[in-house]
């Protein structure tokens, strides 16, 4: 039994825990300001206002997410014609075969939308467009202009934190229209961040400042800029990329493979609900281990040899003698 000191001891310890738990459980959650642009995140960069706002701002047009590899999308040839691939991500780097089949695919008259700081280095050196990134931080705002005087905002967006200036140092003047730019106080143009590139019958609409598209900027009063953005993706269908996601959540079980693919995926549940079903009908049908049970030993044999060793210790043989007599005439008198 504890003492009353021990018991006090036990209960300030338990109510100390208790305390902390219920600090951790309803202390409020530091802000994630990670990028994301996953259209499930309402976190600040994430791009779930984007997505569900992505059919109002291109006037209905119908939205359809892709979750798969852009490579293995395009190459099955089942998109609709006119359409539009939209690829919004902090960073995006797009390998060789996905860059051939998203030229074929813009070159039979659709359009390729990129907005990300960085598409790697196999597109721009096919599209021979060249992006530089300052990763200083910002003194001041950024200011984001249209050259169409069609666009012209009013009120113009303000973009600083978590914002990496990246702009266009190279461009292929041939193919290229240039579309928007950062501008000074003074109004004048800085450089160019947003830029329409024509492959074949259609084109790569390229920006460079995700940001625009993200919760956080969109719900402070920035969503005319992104629609200004936007109203230069002219389609029937928009293909919402779902794949290239700093966000996007992926399976790291050395189990992926099994649970990527249906069959195999249902036969290893299948397998673990029939080990479940054996386990609780052996449990139930079989008889539970019995403890063995040792009988008692005979011990008589033990004790004479005892009683034996000690006689001959004490080399008593006379009495040893007489009780040898007295035990066999004892035996002879009960059975003879």
């Amino acid at each position: 039994m504890l003492d009353r000191r021990s018991k006090t001891i036990l209960l300030v310890f338990a109510a100390g825990l208790l305390v902390i738990l219920l600090s951790e459980v309803f202390r409020p959650r530091p802000i994630d300001w990670r990028p994301s642009y996953t259209a499930s995140e309402k976190i600040p960069f994430g791009g779930f206002v984007v997505h569900e706002e992505l059919s109002a701002l291109l006037d209905g047009t119908e939205i359809e997410d892709v979750s798969r590899d852009p490579f293995e999308f395009l190459l099955d040839s089942s998109y609709v014609q006119n359409s539009a691939y939209f690829f919004l991500n902090d960073n995006i780097f797009l390998d060789e075969n996905q860059v051939n089949l998203l030229l074929k695919y813009a070159s039979e008259g659709n359009t390729v939308f990129i907005s990300a700081n960085s598409s790697g280095y196999i597109l721009a050196d096919t599209l021979k467009h060249y992006t530089a990134t300052s990763y200083d931080l910002l003194e001041e705002d950024l200011e984001s202009r249209f050259f169409s005087p069609r666009f012209q905002l009013d009120s113009l967006p303000k973009f600083r934190r978590g914002v990496y200036k990246t702009v266009f140092n190279e461009i292929d003047t041939l193919n290229t229209t240039a579309l928007g730019y950062f501008s000074s106080e003074e109004n004048k143009m800085e450089a160019i961040n947003y830029v329409s590139v024509e492959v074949g019958d259609g084109q790569f609409l390229l920006h460079t400042l995700p940001e625009a598209f993200s919760n956080y900027y969109l719900l402070k009063g920035n969503e005319q800029y992104a629609a200004g953005v936007l109203s230069y993706l002219q389609a029937d269908r928009v293909y919402w990329d779902s794949y290239l996601k700093s966000g996007r959540k992926v399976i790291t079980s050395n189990l992926r493979f099994i649970l990527s693919q249906d069959s195999l995926k249902w036969a290893y549940y299948l397998a673990l609900f029939g080990m479940i079903l054996l386990l609780l009908f052996k449990s139930k049908r079989e008889q539970r281990v019995i403890q063995e049970i040792k009988p008692l030993e005979n011990t008589s044999i033990e004790f004479t040899r005892t009683i034996g060793d000690l006689y001959f210790q004490h080399k008593d043989y006379t009495n040893i003698i007489t009780k040898k007599i007295t035990y066999f005439l004892e035996v002879v008198r009960s059975q003879y």
